[in-house]
């Protein structure tokens, strides 16, 4: 699942790097093309970049997931996890984020293609949320239990305090990549013609940036 994570994030660059090399071949006059070549061509890499970016995501909550189940069900977690599922979770990942990608990129006009995609965002955020904050509930009370056998019982702060340093870091910096993309999204389904809305537009590329900035961290 790290291994397919890190994929992802390498498309991500890869992926925006072929677009920025493409454009300006194009506006230095390197390459000519026809019109309808140049739209075919922004269109598929596009959709090399969304399906990269979704399957990132996803790969997210497929990690969320699996160390829960290492942590909850541990004696269990072989024959939970096996490699057969695992290769079945990894396919329908791929499959799911290119054919969702496709039609996001044909479609990326619709509300409802939009209200997907931001739902979609926030069924993950909640479910790293939930997962990340039981498994740091759990290991404080085992923090706490092992301390109060101990004579004298020896402080658990710090362990508790780097596990919520930990945890904060991890949905601080997804929230913090993802959040303004998605919000520009929201903004963009509510209020389209809002002054402000109009204005939060004008910073979409650096919303891009704070996604790949995402795949580097």
């Amino acid at each position: 699942f790290i291994c397919c994570l890190a994929v992802s994030d390498m498309l991500v660059s890869i992926g925006n790097l072929a677009e920025m090399l493409f454009m300006l071949l194009l506006e230095h006059g390197v390459l000519v093309m026809r019109p309808s070549i140049i739209r075919h061509m922004d269109s598929v890499i596009d959709t090399l970049i969304c399906s990269s970016v979704v399957s990132s995501l996803s790969f997210l909550g497929v990690i969320a997931v699996d160390r829960y189940i290492t942590i909850f069900y541990a004696l269990r977690y072989h024959s939970i996890m096996t490699l057969q599922r695992a290769v079945v979770t990894m396919a329908s990942v791929w499959l799911a984020s290119t054919v969702s990608s496709t039609v996001l990129i044909a479609y990326y006009r619709s509300n409802t293609v939009l209200l997907c995609l931001i739902g979609f965002f926030l069924f993950m955020l909640v479910l790293m949320l939930v997962l990340y904050i039981h498994m740091f509930a759990l290991a404080r009370h085992h923090l706490h239990s092992i301390s109060s056998q101990q004579k004298p019982p020896t402080a658990h702060r710090g362990g508790s305090l780097k596990g919520a340093v930990t945890l904060t870091i991890l949905l601080g910096v997804f929230f913090i990549c993802w959040g303004p993309f998605f919000f520009h999204l929201i903004l963009i389904v509510t209020c389209p013609t809002n002054p402000f809305c109009t204005c939060f537009f004008s910073y979409f590329n650096l919303f891009l940036i704070l996604i790949i900035c995402n795949s580097v961290i």
